[in-house]
C-alpha cells in the first residue's frame, strides 16, 4: 500500500490466522541433537528464512532482538524454499528453520528437529492473510461482492464442518495430487491454522502485526488498519445465512 500508493485498499475478509487459542502456531526448529538449546545460542549462526520481511521472518527477527541479538550483525540469514529447509538443517547448513504447515508436520523433520520457540510465543495472535479490494471497486460492485462473499462463506463453512472432513480430505488430495493420508490428520481441524467461519479478520491482531513490521524497519509509515477496512460486505453476506 505504501510503496505502490494504494491507499484505497480495504480489508474485506479473513484468510487464516496463526496462534488462535487451541489452533496451530508456526514453529521454529533446531537440530534435535545440535548444540543450540537457547535463542541466545543462535549468535554467529546461519538461519533460514523464506523471504526477508515475511511474517515468519519478522517473527524470527523479533525473537532475536528480545534476546539481545542484532539480526544484522549477530546472525546470517539465507533465503530458501520451505521444501528444502529440512535437508539444510539436517546437513548443518543452517541452525534454525521456520516451520509452517504442511512442512512442519513432516514426520522426518519432527524426528530430526526440536522446536525452539513458536510464533505465538513471540507475537501472540497473527492475522496472517486477509482479502482486500480497492474502495472504488467495492462501491461500484457492492451487490455482486455481497453475493460473492455469501458463496465464500458457504464454502468455508463446508470445509470447516467436521462432518465433511473426509470429503474435504479427498478434495485436497485430488487438487494437489497427494495421498489423502497427508491431509487427514490436520486439514481444517484444530491442528491447522484458524479460519474464521464468518470470514471476519482479527483487526486488532492485524494492527499489531503491521506495527511490528514498522518497528522492525520493513515499512516506514503507520497504517490505521480499521480505517482501511470494510467488513460491512461480509457481515451483510453472513446475515443471509442465519
Amino acid at each position: 500500500m505504501e510503496n505502490a500508493g494504494l491507499d484505497d485498499l480495504r480489508v474485506i475478509g479473513d484468510e487464516f490466522q496463526d496462534g488462535a487459542p487451541g489452533y496451530y502456531t508456526d514453529e521454529y526448529f533446531v537440530a534435535r541433537d545440535g548444540p543450540v538449546r537457547l535463542v541466545a545460542e543462535l549468535k554467529g549462526k546461519v538461519l533460514a528464512t523464506n523471504a526477508a520481511g515475511s511474517a515468519v521472518d519478522i517473527v524470527m527477527r523479533a525473537m532475536l532482538r528480545r534476546h539481545g541479538l542484532d539480526e544484522k550483525k549477530d546472525v546470517t540469514f539465507v533465503e530458501a524454499a520451505y521444501p528444502n529447509m529440512r535437508a539444510m538443517l539436517a546437513e548443518g547448513k543452517v541452525s534454525l528453520i521456520p516451520g509452517v504447515i504442511p512442512f512442519s508436520l513432516d514426520p522426518p523433520l519432527r524426528s530430526a528437529a526440536r522446536r525452539l520457540f513458536t510464533q505465538k510465543e513471540v507475537v501472540g495472535r497473527t492475522q496472517m492473510l486477509v482479502w482486500v479490494a480497492r474502495a472504488g471497486f467495492l462501491q461500484k460492485n457492492r451487490a455482486a461482492m455481497v453475493d460473492f462473499m455469501e458463496d465464500a462463506l458457504r464454502a468455508v463453512r463446508f470445509y470447516l464442518d467436521p462432518k465433511n472432513h473426509e470429503q474435504v480430505v479427498q478434495i485436497a488430495a485430488r487438487v494437489t495430487k497427494q495421498p489423502p493420508e497427508r491431509f487427514r490428520g490436520w486439514l481444517f481441524t484444530k491442528a491447522d491454522y484458524y479460519r474464521d467461519p464468518s470470514l471476519l479478520p482479527d483487526l486488532q491482531a492485524l494492527q499489531a502485526n503491521v506495527d511490528l513490521a514498522r518497528e522492525m524497519g520493513f515499512v516506514k509509515a503507520r497504517l490505521d488498519v480499521a480505517a482501511h477496512s470494510d467488513l460491512g460486505i461480509v457481515r451483510e453476506a453472513a446475515a443471509r445465512l442465519r
